[in-house]
């Protein structure tokens, strides 16, 4: 099993940046995929970030290359998602999500963290 613990969150100004965390216990942290999704109010989860067991893989949605940019830290069992130039339409619960390296699937996620974007 493993467990995530997002934070981080907050209410921020279009424009501003914000670093979300998620702390990660259960299972040896660099076995795992780390993922960032978030859901909108009324919409689908969606993909954000991810990065691979090592760090050295980083994936992004279109709509937020260039500004965000996901990161761990494995002596820290940590993975960050920092958001840059943050838009309304980022405005979502932002949840952590790992998955083994042989897995296709997110298998644990965490219980999300929300970010809101005000104009």
């Amino acid at each position: 099993q493993v467990q995530l613990v997002e934070s981080g969150g907050g209410l921020v100004q279009a424009g501003d940046s914000l670093r979300l965390s998620c702390a990660a216990s259960g299972r040896t942290f660099s076995s795992l995929h780390m993922g960032w999704f978030r859901q909108a109010p009324g919409k689908a989860r969606d993909f954000v970030a991810a990065v691979r067991w090592d760090g050295d893989r980083t994936y992004y949605a279109d709509s937020v290359k260039g500004r965000f940019t996901i990161s761990r830290d494995n002596a820290k069992n940590t993975v960050y998602l920092q958001m840059n130039n943050l838009k309304r339409e980022d405005t979502a619960v932002y949840y952590c999500a790992a998955k083994l390296s042989t897995a296709t699937t997110y298998a644990y996620w965490g219980q999300g963290t929300q970010v809101t974007v005000s104009s």
